[in-house]
């Protein structure tokens, strides 16, 4: 059994995780960490997450205990997890990385760091979304190029980066199909570029409000008739599914750095 460490484990989604793992035949959550200034640093991470008493204590302190994990499964901010990155890289951990809002210098750390460690690194865990990414590859190759493309995605109030990660995973998705960089083809406010519609970009339209988990379409307009491809999360557990899926994908797994696509065999 794989044994991880689960950062932000009193977020929402560090709470979905350690419900994940569990149930898990394959996972078991060993140590449970939060930044120094946390209100919930001494407290069991199991009634945390409301599945009794675990005896697995919030704390802070994760380079005392890397002798008790084999991987660090990370869900918190960029900050916290390039922090989590550098101990990880010197101590030679694996990681599943699932924060987005990088920058590309961040980015950068990132894939230097899996120069030494094996990285999963993907703005979305879900299984769903990384088969929808294969079809807007597919998509891309047939007709991209002869369509107009918008991605419009949906979260809840608190998402902090906008675009979302796996909205700009999208648009990165298609672009690589056309031979460009999202940076080259993407539009975020046509009010800078009034008029008539570029065809050779990429429109992003973001909605924050409520509790949205996460939804994202990809529009492909033709004259007379549109390809929509969608996916809608209704529970972060499909988040967390995926996470452990690529937790026990890292086993035995050298340095380099991977994405769902790899977890799941569609390259």
């Amino acid at each position: 059994m794989m044994r991880i460490a689960i950062s932000g484990a009193a977020g929402q989604m560090g709470r979905v995780l350690l419900d994940a793992c569990h149930h898990s035949e394959d996972v078991c959550c060993t140590v449970a960490l939060e930044q120094p200034d946390s209100q919930f640093l001494g407290t069991d991470a199991g009634e945390l997450a409301g599945i009794g008493k675990l005896d697995l204590t919030i704390t802070s302190d994760v380079a005392s205990l890397l002798d008790q994990f084999e991987v660090l499964v990370d869900f918190t901010n960029t900050s916290a997890t390039l922090g989590y990155l550098a101990v990880c890289q010197v101590a030679s951990k694996a990681m599943v990385i699932g924060t987005t809002g990088f920058s590309y210098e961040q980015k950068f750390k990132i894939s230097q760091a899996a120069e030494m460690i094996p990285i999963v690194f993907s703005p979305n865990m879900s299984i769903g979304v990384n088969i929808c990414f294969k079809l807007l590859e597919l998509t891309a190759q047939a007709i991209g190029d002869k369509t107009d493309i918008e991605i419009i995605e949906a979260h809840h109030r608190r998402k902090i980066d906008a675009p979302s990660g796996t909205a700009l995973a999208m648009g990165e998705v298609i672009a690589n199909e056309f031979g460009l960089s999202l940076e080259q083809c993407t539009i975020y406010d046509r009010k800078e570029l009034p008029g008539f519609r570029d065809h050779a970009r990429i429109g992003f339209s973001t909605l924050r409000g409520g509790d949205v988990i996460g939804e994202h379409t990809a529009i492909f307009f033709d004259m007379g008739e549109r390809i929509e491809i969608t996916h809608r999360a209704s529970n972060r557990m499909a988040f967390a599914h995926g996470a452990l899926r690529a937790v026990v994908w890292l086993a035995g797994r050298k340095a380099g750095l991977f994405d769902m696509r790899d977890v799941l065999n569609m390259r």
